[in-house]
């Protein structure tokens, strides 16, 4: 009988953990499919000068800028409500919107050193992820310090637009790869989190977008820091 409920529960630990592992994936793989999508919109509008005059030269851009702020707020708030395919849907479309609104980076950096500075995040990236997921330390601690580290960022980046320090320019940039590196490792393991929950097919499917959509964040928001550290301008 021991022998019978031993084996037993090894082989349920066994299936949560092929489980979890086809969810982490599935998760990484929206992500990556939406860093592509945004990278390629980007390239394509910097290569097109009508389209991107159309943008960055006009009042255009402001809505542009402002727009994957809002798609981030309606799926944060309405993801309970839609459709799994309207979560997928509103992923896409807000990847594309984020390649618009990141094309200039093709016209201000080199394409060396904008190809140099994502290998840099993207090893940083899997990293402190794959510490978020396998660490056995709890680091739900880390989110009130991280969130004021964010709003700090923010803040700041909202004075130095009227200020035009660089050397506030290039503090704020090493706060938020330091923001940002945390945050994957967190964000990571409240989303592994969240898988022991027994949900509906529906329900996982969309907490994979949304945990999708929060390591995308940060992978673009440590890649833009970086970038502004080490990146080669034109």
């Amino acid at each position: 009988m021991i022998e019978r409920n031993f084996s037993t529960a090894t082989k349920s630990e066994a299936q949560v953990d092929q489980g979890l592992r086809s969810y982490m994936l599935r998760i990484y793989n929206y992500m990556a499919t939406g860093l592509g999508l945004t990278g390629l919109t980007a390239y394509f509008v910097a290569i097109t000068p009508s389209l991107f005059n159309a943008i960055y030269g006009t009042p255009l851009y402001w809505i542009v800028a402002l727009a994957p702020l809002g798609f981030v707020f309606y799926l944060s708030a309405r993801l309970h409500k839609i459709s799994f395919s309207t979560a997928q849907t509103v992923f896409w479309i807000f990847s594309g919107v984020m390649g618009l609104s990141m094309a200039y980076i093709f016209i201000a950096f080199t394409g060396a050193s904008i190809a140099r500075v994502f290998f840099i995040t993207a090893g940083t990236f899997a990293g402190m992820s794959l510490y978020g997921y396998t660490t056995k330390k709890d680091l739900s601690g880390w989110g009130s310090f991280l969130f004021m580290g964010l709003i700090g960022i923010i803040i700041a980046s909202i004075v130095n637009i009227f200020l035009k320090s660089p050397m506030l320019y290039y503090v704020i940039s090493w706060i938020g790869v330091l923001v940002f590196v945390g945050l994957t490792a967190y964000d990571t393991q409240r989303i592994k989190e969240m898988y022991y929950a027994s949900d509906h097919p529906e329900i996982s499917g969309k907490k994979a977008i949304m945990g999708a959509l929060k390591l995308y964040l940060d992978f673009i928001n440590l890649f833009i820091m970086l970038l502004h550290i080490f990146g080669q301008r034109r």
